[in-house]
């Protein structure tokens, strides 16, 4: 299930940014516009992006063996470091271009390129939203990736679409700082491409150098471990995303002489409440620690 919905968001979204594409990159040639032009090359990115994630959902999705006894999720976060990588080049692509264009004679954008950036904006929210609750309740890091690739294209198009207004405005109304209205906005979009290819990259390292969980998640799993009244003192926890799931190490402290079995039953139980109440756990180790009162 969650397999064939990651496909199926991969594909819509390859489809999709395929003729995006197409559209962005003729008119915004066609029709002058850096701006669109920009977008265009960032749909472009979109569709190598969904095409890797095509090609790695099976792998992360595939139960863990002997030779990866913790599983293949990660195989999502490698994609979205790559996507991430791949966002950071184009804006700096997009950067060079737009700053390059305050150099030579400025061409007014078309209505057309315009309406293409307004059409790309709307079809791109329908994309992301979709794209986004799919990624929150199956937990997959690959299909977030796509989401967020759709947010940064939100953002671009209606920055180029307003780029492309300002400079048809410019010229109508012989207001020269409007004429390069579009060559603004391109490098705008190349900003916000940017800053989400940082998000991208920094939540993918977190998760590839295996940084703790945020401290609120953390903290509700200490509540239910001291919901157990054996346990004495949580000596230690503490908790990794692997791609779309987690595992949690923990260390407790029970009575000393409490036997191997109750310490393993104990164990059990509380491994099976974390399991229960949060369904991207996908292991909890718990060692045990006898526990001395003072």
């Amino acid at each position: 299930m969650r397999e064939s919905l990651a496909k199926k968001i991969a594909w819509v979204s390859v489809i999709s940014n395929i003729i995006l594409t197409m559209g962005k990159l003729f008119i915004g040639w066609y029709g002058n516009s850096d701006a669109v032009f920009a977008d265009g090359i960032h749909s472009a990115a979109d569709v190598f992006a969904s095409v890797i994630v095509l090609l790695v959902i099976k792998l992360a999705n595939k139960p863990a063996d002997k030779e990866h006894p913790y599983g293949h999720g990660k195989a999502e976060v490698i994609v979205s470091g790559i996507v991430g990588i791949l966002l950071f080049l184009v804006s700096i692509y997009v950067v060079y271009e737009g700053v390059a264009g305050f150099f030579h004679e400025v061409e007014t954008p078309s209505y057309l390129a315009m309406w293409v950036a307004i059409i790309s904006y709307v079809t791109k929210i329908i994309l992301y939203r979709s794209s986004l609750t799919v990624a929150q309740e199956h937990n997959s890091k690959a299909i977030e990736a796509i989401a967020f690739d759709h947010k940064a294209d939100i953002a671009a198009s209606i920055a180029a679409a307003v780029g492309v207004l300002l400079s048809i405005v410019g010229e109508r109304f012989d207001i020269f700082i409007l004429h390069y209205g579009d060559k603004a906005a391109s490098i705008f979009v190349a900003y916000l491409i940017f800053k989400i290819s940082k998000e991208m990259l920094t939540e993918a390292f977190d998760i590839l150098l295996e940084r703790n969980i945020d401290a609120e998640t953390l903290q509700e799993y200490i509540n239910v471990v001291n919901e157990f009244q054996e346990v004495k003192r949580i000596d230690r926890i503490r908790a990794r995303e692997h791609g779309h799931y987690v595992l949690v190490d923990l260390r407790i402290s029970i009575d000393h002489y409490k036997t191997i079995k109750e310490g393993h039953d104990l164990a059990k139980l509380i491994k099976g409440r974390m399991m229960e109440k949060y369904d991207n756990i996908e292991e909890v180790l718990i060692h045990l620690n006898p526990y001395f009162p003072e």
